[in-house]
């Protein structure tokens, strides 16, 4: 554990090669200053197309091209300032920087948004036309038929670009969110047995604390979490409302059904995949956490099963440590399966500075994985020295292995697939990882930890976005009935969801309530049940691949280079699942009973 004399580093104090190295993006900040009034001041070479984009298919190709081009500048200004905020976010530079961005980028979508309201009065055969007139047309083919589906939610083009000029105070919630939990929420300290102040932060809470082993340190850093949680409810339930509010206004300004439908468009799902996810789990997986929970409380002698002991080690005394050398190697050998070209650019994240690791004031919690196109990926993780971090690791090395294929192979308008996709590169390198160390060993102990560790993902995945997913959907239910959204409201929404999938397996206190708080997931719109979306298609794949071998990763690879040039449901069919129906969703809520089977027999 901490000690009393490691104070967190200043991110001045990190060293170098613990940091991403942003000069693959900008060679310094004067560069990335230069580029940022650059692109404000080139613009013109999209807005010339103004009022032309229905002349003719050339026209529209010279367009297109031209507005591709400049948006991959903007993502790497954009990337630059976000990466520096999430390093240090309590750095009043990296802040000014971040908001510089966001007040460009609103000028710059206003005046951008004249080729959505163009094309939008293009009729479908128009857009026929012209791309049989112009073959390289071909490649904004996708791009053009979605915007067509969007046809009867688009307002005059006047109003389209009165709220693109305001997406910086639509986006204010979520800016206020993250600025407030990075840089002003503050927490008790805690204190070990022996009497020694160990530092407490969101991060340290998330990232060590509620994996703790020692149960008084666990509860009482989940009290100090709390206790601060609930100081900020009122303010931060007032900003949620307004992001909703916002949401569901837009829903109806834009002739949405509800704001389901309106959250769902993007992501190219229909209501039915999405409440599969919704029903299906909650149901089906109940009874197996719920033993897995009665298990933990039974090994680890605990008075009661408190919402803060959920993620308790299962057998405290043995937790691998591993340094990130050893971990990279780990990795590695897990991952050759998916072949020499996979392999290679994981190599190049570990070991080209990709990663930001260490863990500094001001520092983003979580870990999350950012990839501007024609650049490479970074990561951010806070590595702690465990193997659980190795988990983390990978996940986010799927996430940069799947982008990097795409930039390579697609242009930038056809990178990114659909959110429901995005997270089965990710959690199928998790899956990869565990069955790599379950083959490694007869270690018995080894063994059940691992099985531990596939239960987190499966927790974090199936429990704890799922059961955000139901907060959302409880919550936009209640607003679209009118029903005012606060704290109290919030609370009991968020503690109603957590009792009925956990029952009495579990205790719940107040600040279990409160625990809404710590997502910004809930700033994505539906965001959070696409984790169990992705874990549910890495299953199938993972089992496929233990199963077939070399065809299952080559159609897998087939499908991480096809970016975002096919809807989900269609992308997902190339590596051999269909997720219209609920079959995938069962086999894999099947496996999971099958882990917790497999842990409480370990014990006979």
């Amino acid at each position: 554990m901490t000690t009393a004399t490691s104070k967190r580093l200043l991110r001045a104090e990190v060293p170098e090669e613990q940091k991403w190295d942003l000069t693959d993006l900008f060679s310094s900040t004067e560069a990335w200053e230069q580029e940022l009034q650059a692109v404000q001041d080139e613009i013109t070479e999209v807005t010339q197309y103004k009022g032309k984009l229905g002349s003719n298919a050339k026209t529209l190709l010279n367009c297109l091209t031209t507005l591709e081009n400049y948006q991959e500048r903007l993502v790497r200004v954009g990337t630059y300032a976000s990466l520096k905020s999430s390093a240090d976010g309590s750095d009043p530079e990296n802040q000014r920087d971040a908001a510089k961005v966001s007040s460009a980028m609103a000028s710059i979508g206003a005046k951008l948004s004249f080729i959505k309201s163009e094309l939008l009065t293009l009729s479908k055969e128009k857009i026929e036309e012209f791309l049989n007139d112009e073959k390289e047309l071909q490649t904004y083919q996708k791009m053009l038929e979605d915007i067509l589906e969007e046809k009867p939610h688009t307002l005059a083009p006047e109003i389209e670009e009165t709220l693109a000029a305001l997406s910086e105070v639509h986006g204010s919630p979520y800016m206020l969110y993250s600025r407030s939990k990075a840089s002003d929420m503050v927490f008790d300290s805690i204190y070990d047995e022996a009497g020694n102040e160990l530092p407490m932060s969101a991060a340290l809470y998330e990232d060590r604390y509620e994996l703790e082993a020692n149960t008084k340190l666990r509860r009482d850093a989940y009290e100090s979490f709390t206790k601060t949680l609930n100081q900020y409810k009122n303010t931060f339930a007032a900003n949620y409302a307004t992001e909703v509010t916002r949401q569901v206004t837009m829903a109806r300004l834009r002739n949405y059904n509800s704001v389901t439908d309106m959250l769902l468009a993007p992501q190219q799902v229909t209501k039915e995949m999405y409440q599969n996810q919704l029903k299906v789990i909650q149901a089906e997986l109940a009874p197996h956490m719920r033993r897995y929970a009665k298990l933990k409380k039974e090994k680890l002698n605990l008075d009661e099963m408190r919402y803060c002991d959920l993620k308790a080690p299962l057998d405290p005394e043995f937790n691998p440590k591993t340094t990130y050398e050893e971990a990279k190697t780990v990795i590695l050998d897990a991952l050759k399966v998916m072949g020499p070209e996979y392999l290679e650019i994981m190599e190049k994240g570990l070991n080209d500075r990709w990663v930001d690791l260490s863990d500094n004031v001001g520092k983003a919690t979580g870990a999350f994985c950012s990839s501007p196109y024609g650049v490479h990926p970074y990561i951010l993780i806070t590595w702690t020295d465990t193997m659980r971090g190795a988990f983390v690791l990978a996940h986010e090395l799927g996430h940069a292995g799947h982008f990097y294929l795409a930039g390579k192979n697609q242009s930038l308008v056809n990178t990114r697939p659909s959110t429901y996709f995005v997270e089965a590169p990710s959690t199928l390198n998790e899956l990869l990882l565990a069955n790599h160390l379950m083959n490694g060993t007869d270690d018995k102990r080894m063994k059940r930890w691992v099985i531990t560790q596939l239960l987190g993902t499966y927790y974090h995945n199936f429990v704890t976005h799922l059961l955000e997913g139901e907060y959302q959907r409880r919550v936009y239910e209640l607003a679209e009935a009118g029903t005012p959204l606060t704290a109290t409201v919030l609370n009991q929404q968020k503690r109603e969801a957590l009792e009925n999938f956990w029952d009495d397996s579990v205790v719940f206190d107040e600040g279990a309530g409160l625990t809404w708080m710590r997502q910004p997931h809930y700033y994505m719109g539906l965001y959070p049940y696409t984790y169990s979306a992705g874990l549910t298609v890495s299953t199938a794949v993972a089992k496929r691949i233990q199963e077939e071998g070399k065809p299952v990763v080559d159609s897998w690879l087939n499908v991480l280079r096809a970016g975002g040039t096919l809807k989900p449901l269609e992308l997902i069919k190339q590596a051999g699942v269909d997720m219209s129906k609920p079959d995938a969703i069962r086999e894999a809520v099947a496996f999971v009973g099958s882990l917790v089977d497999e842990l409480e027999n370990s014990y006979e």
